[in-house]
């Protein structure tokens, strides 16, 4: 009788083994592929959020340097530096942004009922106006916070021109509509350009609740093509000074080469500035994905291990119940290797049968687990972000221990659920997985039957 077929009869004689070492192997099956699982899934959900936010760079004003005491004034670089960088080939896109007030003329009025107008210092025409190279970039626009209703964004050919972006209770207050013009006037001074209105946009924000950056309606809040907005403030002469920007690379493995090329163009005209890679909104996004990832790989590790030893000790104890069966086979002339390879085809073909049953189940019951622990995990990120209170108004927030850069990332809410789904790749690591089991499990006894001797067995029953 070849050793394939005494491997199934002796599978089939001995029911209970075969069962204890079938729910071994189904125990480890589970763990290792719904390990398997999480991870695919979450590695999903990450590239997902890091496609979402983009290889986004942002030049912003350093609050830990020495601009950050209290009295000096917030720094401005010039905007042919922010485009000497905006030039580089590892910039897809970028943008720059400034901020001043404009007055409305002409007749134009601005949305009342809201936030005191008085109480900003914006007075009762004044309304906060941003002057911005390219609005599509702008992070609300970007995220869908804010919802472009007609006309289009402005864009980098826009920059010398007067063009503005004007919220939609601003329109239907002064029935304004896309092409209408606005008379915005300077900051100081008498000086006034007419602006065409180039789109409407929503902002989800009511009246009663305040820009948080600027502390005025968010229904008044203008955005105006830089070059012209900046010349009606006085900035005929020389280039805008700006005072943000931000960059989207091509590839986010290029943050490194992109800060030393900025460096080396820019040189201390960054002096009170920092570039920072948006990697905090993806942290604050994936950090719960972190979280039930290490703690699946923890488990999954613990019962690969733990499993392995007790097949070890069930194959161990398989070798010992079965010596006199094994000393009167080596007595009729059998081989060795063929008492050590039914062993292994026993072993591996509970092995098989354990992959392919927890495959009919695993996917559902890991979605439901990563379902309630990934629940929870970012119902806990999200309790600590919305309890996190930013400094008082006109302060960094340093003198008070409050961090700057633990302020949350607005649209950047964690993950709470992932898709689990059955790839023929997870099946094949489980399955190589079993199988370096079985093998493993069958090598450790294999030396004891390399040693066994048929007259020594059917004499002495050692």
């Amino acid at each position: 009788m070849n050793f394939v077929k005494r491997a199934g009869l002796s599978l089939w004689s001995r029911k209970g083994r075969t069962l204890i070492t079938l729910c071994t192997f189904l125990i480890i099956s589970v763990m290792v592929l719904a390990g398997v699982l999480i991870d695919d899934a979450t590695a999903q959900a990450r590239n997902a959020a890091e496609r979402s936010v983009g290889a986004e760079v942002d030049l912003e004003m350093d609050l830990t340097g020495q601009n950050a005491a209290g009295g000096l004034v917030a720094p401005q670089i010039s905007a042919t530096v922010v485009d000497e960088l905006g030039a580089s080939p590892l910039v897809q896109k970028y943008t720059y942004s400034m901020f001043d007030r404009g007055v409305v003329k002409g007749g134009t009025k601005l949305v009342t009922g809201g936030v005191d107008a008085s109480a900003t210092g914006m007075g009762q025409d004044g309304t906060p106006t941003i002057g911005v190279l390219d609005s599509a970039l702008l992070p609300d626009f970007r995220s869908g916070n804010f919802k472009l209703l007609s006309g289009r964004h402005l864009t980098a050919a826009d920059k010398d021109k007067h063009l503005l972006l004007i919220e939609e209770r601003l329109a239907r207050k002064n029935g304004l509509r896309t092409g209408d013009r606005v008379t915005l006037g300077a900051n100081g001074g008498k000086a006034t350009a007419d602006f065409t209105v180039a789109g409407v946009f929503r902002d989800p924000r009511p009246s009663s609740e305040p820009e948080p950056e600027h502390l005025v309606d968010p229904a008044n809040m203008l955005y105006a093509s830089i070059g012209g907005f900046a010349r009606l403030n006085g900035a005929a002469d020389g280039p805008p000074q700006v005072r943000k920007a931000t960059f989207l690379l091509q590839d986010a493995d290029d943050l490194g080469r992109f800060k030393k090329e900025a460096d080396r163009i820019a040189g201390s005209a960054l002096d009170g500035f920092r570039l920072d890679a948006n990697d905090k909104a993806i942290r604050q996004m994936t950090g719960p994905l972190d979280s039930i990832g290490s703690t699946a790989a923890v488990a999954m590790w613990l019962i690969g291990i733990a499993g392995a030893a007790v097949l070890v000790l069930l194959v161990n104890l398989a070798v010992k119940q079965r010596r006199k069966e094994y000393g009167v086979l080596l007595a009729m002339g059998e081989r060795k290797w063929k008492l050590i390879a039914q062993q292994a085809l026993e072993i591996v073909a509970v092995a098989a049968l354990a992959v392919g049953l927890s495959s009919l189940f695993t996917q559902s019951l890991t979605q439901s687990a990563s379902r309630s622990l990934l629940g929870r995990e970012a119902a806990e990120a999200r309790h600590r972000l919305d309890s996190w209170q930013p400094p008082a108004p006109g302060s960094t927030g340093i003198d008070q221990g409050i961090d700057p850069d633990e302020k949350p990332v607005e649209n950047a809410d964690p993950i709470d659920e992932i898709t689990v789904r059955l790839a023929p790749a997870a099946l094949a690591t489980v399955g190589g997985v079993g199988l370096g089991l079985g093998l493993l499990a069958t090598a450790v006894p294999a030396a004891s039957v390399l040693r066994l001797s048929p007259r020594t067995i059917l004499t002495k029953g050692k």
